[in-house]
């Protein structure tokens, strides 16, 4: 039951080990929105090359296996079973088909058709009910491949910069992109801090999921029985519970902080020192030219 233990996503992992430490906390958010918007509208090809980009940086990172390597079999189980049934399980109504004239009624034709189909499996007799064959086209290919890339690179690539950012360093990147906005009278320093607690609290939240978990597990719930509305209202009611304890466990740190008269922290007391130490000029340099590298390629080669 202590499943989410073993498979820590999201949580930073303290060490000096991997080239990944070095690199400028606002650099590392540049390249984790690169991840996340360029798959947006981008063929087949820029979304492979996307994961698999990831999956060079994960094994050249230096990191130690013992970090990612279960989140990263756990989230790769989980896209490929995602793509699958989406390149499987039926997404829309099928066209209807045009009548075309056979080709041998005109003699000496010569038809050049387009083959969508990629392979059909079937079809199946279980238990004296025919199932139709399975049939995967180029379209359902594509929303398979869309689907399980855009899972893995999204949770991948967020989880990277977390478990190698302190949440102190990450704060103060976002705060330092969203500086002309405090013109505007944004308390952007509240913000900042409000957001460096909710980074805080990740651990809580997944301790709160697995006591959840925990609790459906010993009650041995038989959700044939209970039916699909029963059951939807149980999930609501954990949902509305874990919620519940979430809000009550950062009362009690903002409690907790205050009584020890805690202070709110500026953005230059959260600025890290990778910023000024120049020893890691050369690889923010590099990163930085890679990222622009990025960019032209996938509005060259990544448009659909």
């Amino acid at each position: 039951m202590d499943w989410l233990k073993k498979i820590p996503i999201g949580q930073y992992v303290s060490g000096k080990a991997s080239w990944l430490r070095s690199i400028d906390p606002r650099i590392k958010l540049s390249w984790t929105l690169l991840f996340l918007l360029t798959p947006i509208l981008a063929n087949s090809i820029w979304r492979i090359s996307t994961a698999f980009i990831l999956l060079l940086i994960t094994f050249l990172s230096s990191l130690p296996p013992r970090i990612w390597w279960r989140s990263l079999v756990f989230l790769l189980v989980f896209s490929l079973i995602i793509g699958f049934l989406s390149m499987v399980l039926p997404a829309s109504a099928p066209s209807s088909e045009l009548t075309i004239r056979a080709p041998d009624e005109i003699p000496g034709a010569i038809v050049l058709t387009r083959s969508w189909e990629i392979f059909r499996l079937g079809p199946f007799n279980l238990g004296g009910i025919s199932i139709g064959p399975l049939i995967v086209d180029r379209r359902s290919a594509e929303l398979g491949i869309k689907t399980s890339t855009l899972i893995f690179t999204v949770i991948h690539s967020v989880n990277l910069m977390l478990i190698t950012t302190p949440p102190e360093d990450l704060v103060w990147a976002i705060r330092w992109f969203f500086t002309p906005i405090s013109l505007l009278g944004f308390p952007l320093e509240r913000l900042s801090f409000q957001l460096l607690l909710a980074l805080r609290f990740l651990p809580l939240v997944q301790e709160e999921l697995q006591n959840l978990f925990r609790s459906i597990g010993v009650r041995a719930i038989d959700f044939r029985k209970l039916g699909f509305k029963s059951s939807l209202g149980l999930f609501v009611s954990l949902g509305e519970r874990l919620l519940s304890n979430i809000l009550l466990r950062a009362e009690q740190g903002a409690d907790s902080l205050m009584s020890r008269e805690g202070l709110w922290l500026s953005s230059q007391q959260l600025r890290p020192c990778i910023v000024v130490n120049s020893r890691y000029l050369l690889i923010n340099i590099s990163s930085i030219f890679l990222l622009l590298i990025a960019i032209t390629l996938r509005f060259l080669y990544g448009t659909s």
